[in-house]
């Protein structure tokens, strides 16, 4: 009883909440089919899309900008902005542009916005380890161009569909300059509107777009920050997709026929990642004991309640190149207290697992503090803001941590280099600070190489290096959890959550 009384004074308060935010500005209370309504767990940090890696951002400025290809929510790569592309010699790659593609401000885009947009990709810090390695940007004609790359660089299209790798307009930045990130101007499906921060982003859908037209006039980016309060939204029909619905509430929306439930594999693998620039982190049998020792299945059935696999790899599958020939370290206890006795280190040893701070984090890292002082392992949990928390750690100030990494490009380069080469050691990402030249090599190897088949033998090696290395513990992958009305049609969900809205519809007559 005392359950459903707290979900009704919840149900009524996000209402009144919802209601009140914004004052006397228009808004839009309660969804209509001209409006498609979807709330995340936090605002975009910026809409320029050169500027910001985060996928708050990310999954708004997918739906203001086109790239030259685009991944759809298979993964399968698809004609964005270039309609076709061939492949000239091993380095050179020429993309044929659509014609009387439009940007927001009505100007027609050309071959030197695209130019001038992968140039400043590369100049910027945030993006510019997504990029591929681009020797030369040549414009054949104003609806041709050619990339040329340093070496044989075997993802390159898979790189190109990254969402970050937007292409702006050269008249629309030069323009407003260090403040483009308030007036942005793409050439997706929908262009800005309005963005009361904290609160709601407007978007409005653009006549103009270049490919099929979205269903909905307006859409509207709710930042709703706590997990239950998206579920009571979605129920209380303020919204119309609640993403990233936490695990106990799946149930709440399988049960409510007004209400369906989305769920999909992820490419993106959680960890918990060993400073290997220190010392301790030298002795393998350390991080084997620590590896036998964590319960990755409890965590999954206690935190997750389900939604998650067991990873068998250092990446998800469904990313090229993953492979099942790995063998990862099982739950051992016995197992794990011989490793840690042969160690030669104390039992109490002090160890402290840096986290960001959250209600789903915080219970990881307190069942890992439990498992662990079975075999003599006494953690201290950390627990930072998300901003301190990427700062610290791409420092290399940290003992242990917990952390993801979605494979956004679905390609192993994009899973494994970022990871475990030791050129990205800290904030590039591998936060680990691993490092093993053979792996190097092979990495180097996969980027280079064109051949498919000879690209996954390459990645198999590389996975099989790292596995018994043990650089880190492999946790899970996730599956994706999206809540929406019944109404809802077309969703394909992408499996690191960057999301498509503009194929969105609905059943409302």
């Amino acid at each position: 009883m005392r359950k459903k009384i707290t979900r009704g004074l919840l149900a009524a308060t996000i209402t009144t909440l919802l209601a009140a935010c914004g004052g006397n500005q228009p808004h839009t209370e309660v969804t209509t089919q001209n409006v498609l309504t979807i709330a995340q767990m936090g605002d975009a940090r910026t809409m320029d899309p050169h500027q910001g890696n985060d996928g708050l951002s990310l999954r708004v400025n997918r739906q203001l900008y086109s790239r030259l290809v685009e991944s759809d929510g298979d993964m399968n790569i698809v004609p964005g902005i270039a309609k076709a592309w061939k492949q000239i010699d091993s380095v050179t790659t020429e993309f044929t542009l659509r014609k009387g593609v439009k940007f927001h401000d009505g100007t027609e885009l050309t071959a030197s916005d695209v130019k001038f947009s992968l140039h400043r990709m590369m100049e910027s810090p945030r993006i510019a380890f997504v990029m591929p390695p681009i020797k030369e940007v040549a414009i054949v004609d104003e609806h041709t161009i050619r990339i040329i790359t340093h070496q044989p660089f075997g993802p390159l299209l898979n790189h190109l569909s990254h969402p970050a790798l937007a292409i702006v307009s050269q008249k629309q930045v030069e323009k407003w300059g260090d403040e483009y990130m308030n007036h942005p101007v793409g050439t997706g499906p929908y262009q800005f509107s309005e963005w009361h921060k904290g609160d709601r982003l407007v978007l409005k859908r653009f006549d103009d777009y270049f490919m099929e037209a979205p269903a909905f006039s307006e859409m509207v980016f709710r930042s709703i920050v706590e997990d239950s309060m998206r579920t009571i939204a979605l129920e209380t029909g303020e919204i119309d997709i609640a993403l990233d619905i936490a695990p106990i509430d799946k149930d709440i929306i399988k049960n409510n026929d007004r209400l369906r439930l989305i769920e999909k594999p992820s490419l993106s693998n959680v960890f918990i990642g060993f400073n290997n620039d220190k010392e301790l982190f030298a002795n393998q049998n350390l991080t084997r004991a620590i590896n036998h020792a964590i319960d990755r299945q409890a965590i999954i059935d206690v935190v997750l309640n389900g939604a998650a696999n067991i990873a068998k790899s250092s990446i998800a599958p469904g990313v090229f190149g993953f492979t099942p020939d790995t063998q990862p370290y099982s739950y051992n206890l016995e197992k794990a207290k011989e490793y840690f006795e042969k160690s030669g280190l104390q039992k109490g040893l002090p160890i402290e697992l840096t986290v960001i701070e959250g209600n789903r984090d915080r219970q990881i890292a307190e069942i890992i503090q439990a498992q662990l002082r079975k075999i003599g392992i006494q953690v201290a949990i950390n627990t930072l803001e998300a901003g301190t928390f990427w700062e610290e750690t791409g420092a290399g100030k940290h003992d242990m941590l917990l952390s993801s990494w979605g494979t956004v490009t679905g390609d192993a380069d994009y899973g494994l280099y970022a990871m475990y080469h030791s050129g990205a050691k800290g904030s590039a990402g591998n936060r680990s600070f691993y490092n093993n030249p053979e792996v190097d090599r092979l990495l180097d190897a996969g980027k280079a190489e064109t051949n498919p088949e000879k690209r996954l033998e390459i990645y198999r090696k590389a996975q099989q290096i790292i596995t018994h290395d043990a650089p880190d513990v492999m946790l899970y992958n996730t599956i994706l959890c999206v809540g929406t009305q019944a109404h809802i049609e077309g969703l394909n969900l992408h499996p690191v959550t960057l999301h498509d809205f503009s194929t969105v519809t609905s059943e409302k007559s």
